[in-house]
């Protein structure tokens, strides 16, 4: 099993990869602020436990043709799905969008981005240390 395929760096990973995408969604969110009827979309927030969950466990077997051959069997978990905001600010334009919510929901994207990836480096450097490498 690769490190980088534990649990706990598996849900890092999606956590950061929902951060990616969450910032493409702001971004669009930004861009179209002067758009007229356009409504904002944002993503559910990211649950380590849902996370966790959503994970099917792999199972370990042995083949028939060898006592010493192991088949893994897992997948990761689905995607993240955007969806609506509730848009209570309407322009008389029809656009929801409130350019100023947009760029605080960007700003902490990015702090927690790069809080789970300061997170997933120490805890690879504390391994490596622990293997001696």
């Amino acid at each position: 099993m690769s490190i980088t395929k534990m649990p706990l760096f598996d849900a890092l990973t999606q956590k950061m990869k929902w951060h990616q995408t969450r910032q493409t969604l702001l971004a669009e969110n930004i861009a179209n602020a002067d758009t007229p009827d356009f409504r904002g979309r944002d993503l559910k927030e990211f649950d380590f436990a849902t996370h966790q969950s959503d994970l099917k466990m792999s199972t370990v077997s042995t083949r028939v043709t060898n006592v010493n051959h192991i088949s893994v069997v897992g997948q990761g978990a689905d995607g993240f799905g955007a969806r609506q905001m509730n848009n209570f600010e309407i322009t008389p334009e029809g656009n929801g969008v409130v350019l100023e919510d947009e760029m605080m929901k960007v700003s902490t994207n990015q702090m927690d981005y790069q809080a789970a990836t300061a997170v997933y480096k120490r805890s690879l450097r504390l391994i490596r240390t622990a293997l001696g490498r």
